[in-house]
């Protein structure tokens, strides 16, 4: 443990290594090496990891870490190292499907795209990289790689002219030099930037001697992009902190879960959580509240009850949801409501101890959104995420509602 309190890192981007002895037990990347590292000492983050953390730390007799010219680098250089090495506290990263991986297609000009893990054995691929941790990281450093490399997508077909006009795809009727460009994408990803710029200096000097200036400065174009990677973009979107010290939580992305209570004056009420992952509705985890019996802590159950009571069932609701902690933790939470409702989550959040930011979506009249309560950071930034998770939840609990509502009412006929 000393040897790791001791250890001298720079802060620069790049990639850390917990080791014992000569096993490497965990991978992780970086914005700044030095205060990533220091983040699994202090004692905030101790007091909340989990036994996982904990056992990963004692094991760990050293680190060991490897230096990046920019975060982009640091993102591809993780993936491909937990790939080769395979660490026992990656397991996650290497298995689970919901992660993000870059795929390029095979086809007479390749597209490259973001593919989920579970549709990768669906797609007709010539190359396959990843799993990436973070989608969100991973968007932002394909559109830096495109800038730098133009290529198509699947969207290319209905966006080709605006495309063309901000320079995400290049002259297609030079097919040498678009898969010039794959060739080049499969190289950074591949952690081979050294190779490129060789390749590239190379092509450069070729298309000058043969008066191909138009050529030859795309080139000298890219070649400076690469030395001079902007990923501002990157260092904004890092998430923090690292996804072994949330995999308590479970989650490694940014998590949000939304909620929402239906009745018909107090009758049949019930509620709802709807799942986004880095702004991607995850259907499949979204849950369904109807009247139990109780509340998690033995109170009088709400839901279903006739007396409209929307802060109460709410309260059973989260207390229901909380205390299945095999379930992934989100990142944030959305609310239905106002000054009430998060008043409300923040009491159950304390109560089961989870400090987890409450966001509410105020609506008018009309049961449009007129207002983001709560987090302003998280308002601000994650506005869409926050309004597109408050309406899947809204729609989710009156599907719900109206299914319970015909099928009481059938039983009452009968």
């Amino acid at each position: 443990m000393k040897k790791i309190i001791k250890t001298k890192l720079p802060d620069r981007p790049g990639v850390y290594l917990f080791k014992k002895n000569k096993e490497i037990l965990y991978i992780g990347k970086a914005t700044s090496l030095r205060d990533r590292v220091r983040s699994y000492m202090s004692k905030g983050i101790f007091d909340m990891r989990g036994p996982l953390v904990e056992k990963m730390v004692e094991e760990a007799s050293k680190i060991d870490y490897q230096v990046t010219n920019s975060v982009l680098e640091a993102i591809i250089l993780e993936a491909n190292l937990i790939k080769k090495h395979q660490p026992k506290y990656n397991t996650k990263e290497k298995s689970d499907k919901r992660f993000n991986y870059v795929c390029i297609t095979d086809e007479k000009l390749p597209k490259v795209m973001i593919v989920r893990g579970k549709n990768v054995q669906h797609r007709v691929l010539n190359k396959i990289y990843g799993p990436y941790t973070s989608g969100t990281q991973l968007r932002e450093a394909v559109k830096i790689i495109r800038k730098i490399f133009p290529f198509l997508d699947e969207k290319s077909k209905n966006y080709m002219e605006f495309y063309k006009q901000i320079n995400l795809v290049p002259d297609l009727n030079d097919r040498k030099m678009y898969l010039q460009n794959i060739k080049n994408i499969k190289l950074f990803f591949s952690g081979k930037k050294k190779q490129i710029l060789f390749n590239l200096k190379k092509e450069m000097k070729e298309y000058a001697k043969k008066r191909e200036f138009e050529k030859a400065g795309e080139i000298k174009r890219q070649i400076f992009a690469l030395q001079h990677i902007n990923d501002i973009a990157l260092i904004k979107n890092s998430p923090h902190p690292d996804p072994l010290l949330v995999k308590e939580r479970g989650n490694s992305e940014f998590r949000i879960e939304a909620y929402d209570i239906a009745h018909m004056g107090g009758k049949n009420m019930v509620g709802v959580m709807t799942v986004l992952e880095d702004g991607e509705v995850i259907k499949s985890e979204y849950k369904k509240f109807s009247a139990r019996g109780g509340s998690a802590f033995g109170g009088r159950t709400v839901l279903g009850n006739s007396k409209a009571n929307d802060t109460g069932a709410l309260r059973e609701v989260l207390e229901r949801r909380l205390a299945h902690k095999e379930w992934s933790y989100p990142s944030l939470i959305v609310v239905d409501g106002g000054t009430a409702q998060i008043n409300t989550t923040k009491a159950i959040l304390s109560l089961f101890n989870i400090d987890i930011p409450v966001v509410s979506v105020l609506k008018d009249e009309r049961h449009k959104p007129k207002a983001i309560m709560g987090n302003k950071e998280f308002a601000v930034k994650y506005k869409r995420e926050i309004l597109l998770a408050n309406s899947e939840a809204h729609r989710f609990a009156i599907a719900y509602h109206k299914k319970l509502r015909g099928k009481n009412f059938l039983e009452i006929s009968i």
